[in-house]
């Protein structure tokens, strides 16, 4: 007999105030007017050429699409990529599913991360209430204003809440108009509402750190920021208020858009760092739709554009200037590199902490 899923309407999570946070955002956060740490010559020289693609692709109208995995957020980076959406060198941000549960969390608490070996062997991994409960809230919400991930949470932290309205409104609306492109997206807000105790009305959450939210920033500039998660993923799955396709719905809104920018990429810049897995998978097939679409329309394909990658790996010490290594070779299997390798353009790898790379493009930008 196949097993019955488990009943997540019994899981009991706990309040976030009482986990035991491993980092608090004063001790970490980056500030990006002190100096860099020191690096190799030939990071520098890595350094000064990604800027210089940046500005001149800025001066050409294209895109400057900044992809970064967590641990960007999760060691102090937040100011960094701020500063580059006020100057307007970044025309796209994108994370993963954890980069946006650490923003929130600093956002909200100024603490997060927590042990994983401690937590899982305990049940208590991820099972903290408010970041589940607001989260999916903040998707519930944008659902039903067709917004993506990035957006609905960034609006979230931005606006220091929200305004939840009844679940007979919301009734009413899914009935007046059960065809509608938005009534899946009222539905499940109407199951959440009639399941969970949310009142209507204004709610008020203040995010005494939302300076330092990348998301609550990209709102604020009207810079994309897309997120693209998994399922089963990140902590948030660990809620009774779990909801896979309110999370799918919202990271569906947000891979189209992100599509959207690669297809400003001619002349543009891609700069990956420290997204391992999401990012090359993400970004592969996004262009392999636009260029589709380019190629049925008569338009020629993205080109002219350069990727840097940028990760503290040895690249699997392989020259990937030189070309995809062979298959027995182990840096073959590094997804990172290949993928990139193979998206057309100039790929250059960086090994660099993550840091260090970016407060050095940010010091070199604003030179």
């Amino acid at each position: 007999m196949k097993p019955a899923p488990l009943d997540w309407s019994r899981l009991r999570p706990l309040p976030l105030e009482a986990r035991q946070s491993l980092t608090r955002l004063e001790d970490i956060l980056v500030e990006p007017a002190d100096d860099p740490p020191a690096v190799p010559d030939a990071v520098s020289e890595q350094v000064r050429d990604c800027a210089r693609r940046i500005r001149e692709a800025r001066r050409q109208g294209a895109g400057v699409l900044v992809i970064y995995g967590a641990h960007l957020i999760k060691n102090g980076g937040q100011l960094l990529l701020v500063r580059l959406l006020d100057h307007g060198w970044a025309t796209h941000l994108a994370t993963n599913g954890a980069g946006t549960i650490h923003d929130w969390e600093f956002a909200f608490l100024g603490r997060s991360t927590e042990s994983v070996r401690a937590n899982v062997a305990t049940g208590t991994f991820g099972t903290w209430d408010e970041t589940g409960r607001y989260l999916h809230l903040a998707l519930l919400l944008g659902g039903v204003r067709g917004e993506g991930y990035g957006e609905a949470l960034g609006r979230f932290i931005y606006r220091d809440g929200t305004t939840v309205p009844s679940a007979d409104d919301v009734e009413r609306a899914l009935v007046a108009n059960p065809s509608d492109p938005l009534a899946p997206a009222r539905a499940d807000l109407l199951a959440a509402l009639r399941q969970f105790p949310i009142s209507p009305g204004p709610l008020m959450l203040l995010h005494r750190w939302r300076n330092a939210s990348v998301l609550a920033n990209a709102f604020r500039h009207e810079v994309p920021l897309t997120v693209h998660p998994g399922i089963g993923y990140d902590i948030i799955a660990t809620h009774p208020m779990f909801n896979g396709a309110v999370i799918g719905r919202a990271a569906t809104v947000d891979f189209r858009r992100f599509a959207a920018t690669v297809d400003t990429l001619d002349g543009g810049v891609v700069l990956s760092i420290g997204s391992a897995i999401m990012g090359p998978q993400v970004f592969e097939k996004a262009l392999s739709c636009v260029n589709h679409l380019r190629v049925q329309a008569g338009r020629p394909i993205v080109q002219g554009h350069a990727i840097t990658v940028v990760d503290l790996q040895d690249g699997g010490r392989w020259d990937w200037t030189a070309g995809e290594p062979p298959r027995d070779n182990p840096a073959y299997y590094l997804r990172f590199c290949k993928s990139y390798s193979r998206m057309g353009g100039r790929m250059t790898y960086v090994q660099c902490d993550n840091i260090a790379f970016l407060h050095h493009l940010h010091r070199e930008l604003t030179a």
